[in-house]
């Protein structure tokens, strides 16, 4: 398998093309950024380990029942993926208020939510990802209703999974951005990544934050937190 040509780089990732049809190269960057890219930086080991978090996830997950874009890891930085067109959608599935679901509702971080939320915001970096609902993703024609209500199945099963597998780990997991992608036939499949950029993981004992927030809130230790979760999900494999 060769890459071919780069197709998209994001924030935390590049993604290629390969000479096999209906396969590219998803390739992890240590770049951080924050606030919709308003601050930025390095994690030192960022890419390899997320990328190695990432498939520990989704073959979890697959092994549950749920379709991902995941066919293997390549190496410590880069995973052959199927080809997906993205759902323009983040998906914020949320346990504890904490960020920015705190902030907007005025709730006390830490505090836990009598029942699952799921948001959606619209993936458009020039407006910030804005908050969308279920009104605004049909009149937008972002996902039709069957592939809606899908997404929704999936996430909440997902976060049921990764729950229950966290736990005895002594990982909370707090809440977590999901992306799905729509394959060549029009399944959808969990897409992107899973990971300490992407999820907030607790200490379940101390609450110590061993995520993204890390970096975000300049609390020292990033590169350490990033490695805790490596460890406690896969120990020194």
């Amino acid at each position: 398998m060769i890459k071919t040509e780069q197709l998209y780089e994001g924030k935390a990732k590049k993604v290629y093309a390969t000479d096999e049809k209906g396969i590219y190269i998803v390739s992890y960057k240590d770049d951080a950024t924050a606030f919709n890219g308003l601050k930025k930086g390095s994690i030192v080991g960022k890419g390899a380990i997320n990328n190695r978090v990432s498939n520990h996830l989704m073959t979890l997950l697959e092994k549950q029942g749920i379709p991902t874009h995941l066919i293997k890891e390549l190496n410590d930085r880069e995973t052959a993926v199927k080809a997906v067109t993205i759902v323009p959608l983040e998906v914020i599935v949320r346990n504890i208020a904490a960020g920015s679901l705190a902030k907007r509702l005025g709730l006390d971080e830490g505090l836990k939510l009598s029942s699952t939320v799921l948001e959606f915001c619209y993936k458009r970096d020039d407006l910030g990802d804005p908050l969308v609902n279920e009104y605004h993703i049909k009149a937008l024609n972002l996902a039709s209703e069957s592939e809606l209500d899908q997404i929704k199945e999936y996430s909440l099963l997902i976060n049921t999974i990764l729950g229950d597998y966290l736990l005895p780990l002594g990982i909370e997991l707090v809440d977590f951005k999901l992306e799905f992608g729509r394959t060549e036939d029009g399944s959808i499949i969990l897409a992107d990544e899973i990971s300490p950029d992407t999820c907030r993981f607790w200490d379940t004992k101390t609450k110590e934050k061993l995520d993204k927030d890390r970096f975000r809130r300049d609390l020292g230790g990033v590169e350490d937190a990033y490695k805790e979760i490596l460890f406690r999900l896969m120990g020194g494999a």
